[in-house]
């Protein structure tokens, strides 16, 4: 038995072929919020259905703390209704005729007709909707009725809860206070929480670890940081929206320093020791937007030695307080470098297209990966 399953936590291994392509593998113990981060199409919502017992997978095995929900080399498949799953729709789907109070009741049926009235006001004061229960739902705003909907998810004391896309439909002031809400709401779950988004930013705010996922395989499965800023390969990198992902080759390990040389474009750079990779090897390698530093005409700094990359400018867009740059590199016209400033600092330097500038590659902020062939990030 996994450590999941005797955390009271939920396994999943899922496979198939067609119709939708899955081979998904990853756990959700219990007090964590999982999220499940990828393209349309890379069978998030498949995946939830089929936790939730809406779909049936043609190979696979789905365990909740110690009960077998799914498993095909025994016959098992646990019907929906015995799942204990709390399960908000990304449309909510909550009855038009029913006003929050009843939606919530409709989760309640096991309790006696009083108890459920008192139960369904309970929840709508842990969701801030006291005082609004008599109202239907074309009489909520869209927030508010993403909280009926969890409310309703939560009514019958779920051992999971998992959210499709909850925020999609409402607006950004909305989603920003929905954030906070479910951030508050999660210290009180004791359960996994498994949450679907293709947002990355807003998985890494509420998530304690996040699974990517392509074309329904599982690539990496992290805390966000670790995704973000050390993925498993060029594809993962891609998928988190890294733009600059390169070819290298590596140098030398320096083990007493703490460094592994990287030639690349004709420039040997600075890493952090990575003995995975024997001299002389091809890598992938990666650094986010955040590792690029801009040598400032105002004020040179000892920090201009790191990593120094030099090129021109070939795009320039502000973008409110912050400014977007493409950097071709001097060395190597075609690569190019992206990452942004503050538009004060942009203007400060006499930023603008065409102009000459030196960045840092910081050495901590550069990762290297295992060597990935481009066909393989379009073909599994």
């Amino acid at each position: 038995m996994s450590a999941p399953e005797k955390a009271g936590g939920i396994q999943i291994e899922l496979q198939q072929r067609a119709p939708i392509q899955l081979d998904a593998n990853f756990a959700c113990a219990r007090g964590e919020v999982l999220a499940l981060v990828g393209p349309s199409g890379s069978g998030k919502s498949t995946i939830l259905r089929a936790i939730a017992g809406l779909y049936r997978p043609s190979k696979g095995r789905i365990v909740c703390g110690a009960d077998v929900w799914f498993d095909t080399t025994t016959g098992i498949h646990v019907p929906t209704p015995q799942r204990s799953v709390g399960f908000v729709f990304q449309s909510y789907a909550l009855f038009p005729h029913m006003s929050a109070v009843g939606n919530i009741e409709t989760a309640l049926n096991h309790l006696p007709a009083q108890e459920r009235r008192e139960r369904a006001h309970k929840l709508l004061a842990q969701v801030h909707l006291d005082g609004l229960g008599s109202r239907l739902p074309r009489e909520l705003s869209g927030g508010q009725q993403q909280r009926v909907a969890v409310a309703r998810a939560l009514a019958r004391d779920p051992e999971i809860l998992l959210l499709d896309e909850p925020f999609s439909a409402v607006d950004r002031v909305t989603r920003q206070k929905l954030y906070r809400e479910l951030a508050d709401l999660r210290k009180n779950l004791n359960m996994p929480v498994i949450l679907v988004t293709h947002d990355l930013d807003e998985a890494a705010m509420l998530c304690d670890r996040m699974c990517i996922l392509h074309r329904g395989r599982t690539l990496q499965t992290a805390p966000p940081d670790e995704i973000i800023n050390q993925p498993i390969d060029r594809l993962v990198a891609r998928l988190t929206d890294c733009r600059n992902i390169f070819k290298g080759k590596v140098h030398e390990h320096q083990p007493v320093t703490g460094t592994s040389l990287l030639q690349w474009n004709g420039l040997t750079l600075e890493a952090p020791l990575d003995e995975r990779f024997a001299v002389g090897e091809e890598c992938d390698w990666m650094i986010p937007a955040s590792g690029i530093v801009l040598h400032r005409h105002d004020r040179p700094s000892r920090g201009e030695h790191e990593n120094p990359v030099h090129g021109t400018i070939v795009e320039f867009t502000r973008l409110g307080v912050n400014t977007s740059i493409t950097l071709a590199l001097r060395s190597e016209a075609t690569t190019t470098l992206q990452f942004s400033v503050p538009s004060h600092v942009a203007q400060r330097n006499r930023l603008a297209n065409g102009v000459d500038i030196g960045v840092s590659l910081l050495k901590d902020s550069i990762h290297m990966m295992t060597r990935q062939s481009e066909t393989s990030e379009t073909h599994d």
